[in-house]
């Protein structure tokens, strides 16, 4: 059983069955603290039982789902997991990698960013703010990657210029990951969807990201320029975060991720 918490108060909610309540309820205990000492972020929702009504819920937009971890000993491999683990792209210094070995399949934590492409503003942006908060990832433990797409000499255009850590940074130059997701593509999600209007609410990172831009990263093709990104969290081949980017500048927000990191213990 999949467990979707609640990210917005105008979601609805189905109650969960019995035994995710009694999760909830054990993180809740410890004076509602998540099992690595971190605080469950307020969009669990709680009622004087504990947290026994969480269940499947999704914002009305439709974008953001998070996924809470079974009840189980057994880990559950996500179908995201099955389709990347084979595909193979590049870092960012033209060596070809297969997904399966980005991060520990057992155990190991991480947060998959998928950008549109190495000349996009917008990513710049995420990029930027990315760098900003890896050190929290680094300090629970999670690992950060950051995929574009683009050749390898994109990607260091980007990792050099803005600056952007090398060893963080993947190229996808035929766009295999972001098919096998199914992540947006075209005219209308790049340049004419509402969801893109976000990026003037944040002019002042936007502002930073472009100080040292260069629209020498952009891809040649005109249908890379076209693809929409994402965003994902594993813990080994379970899949705790996804959310797909409606238009150009749709990102996820991040403290809504980092929240996902703090919930999770790291083995």
């Amino acid at each position: 059983m999949e467990v979707v918490a609640l990210l917005h108060p105008s979601t609805t909610i189905q109650r969960a069955p019995a035994h995710v309540g009694a999760l909830f309820s054990a993180l809740k205990a410890d004076n509602n603290l998540g099992s690595n000492g971190r605080r469950i972020p307020s969009y669990i929702k709680s009622n004087r039982n504990g947290i026994g009504h969480v269940g499947v819920a999704y914002d009305q937009s439709k974008r953001s789902r998070v996924i809470v971890p079974r009840a189980s000993s057994t880990t559950a491999i996500s179908k995201e997991a099955d389709l990347l683990e084979s595909i193979t792209i590049f870092t960012a210094s033209g060596e070809p990698v297969e997904f399966r070995d980005l991060w520990d399949q057992n155990n190991g934590m991480a947060v998959v960013a998928l950008l549109r492409h190495f000349g996009c503003v917008c990513c710049w942006e995420l990029a930027s703010t990315l760098k900003d908060v890896k050190p929290k990832f680094d300090s629970m433990g999670v690992k950060l990657i950051a995929i574009g797409v683009g050749t390898p000499d994109k990607a260091r255009i980007l990792a050099e210029r803005l600056p952007f850590p090398l060893d963080s940074l993947y190229a996808d130059p035929d766009r295999k990951a972001y098919n096998a997701l199914g992540l947006y593509h075209g005219l209308d999600r790049t340049f004419l969807n509402p969801a893109s209007a976000k990026v003037f609410s944040r002019f002042d990172s936007f502002q930073k990201a472009l100080k040292n831009y260069t629209v020498s990263a952009t891809p040649r093709d005109i249908s890379s320029v076209l693809q929409q990104g994402g965003m994902y969290v594993f813990k080994g081949k379970e899949l705790l975060y996804a959310r797909k980017d409606e238009g150009t500048g749709d990102h996820a927000p991040l403290d809504e991720v980092l929240n996902i990191c703090c919930i999770v213990p790291v083995s």
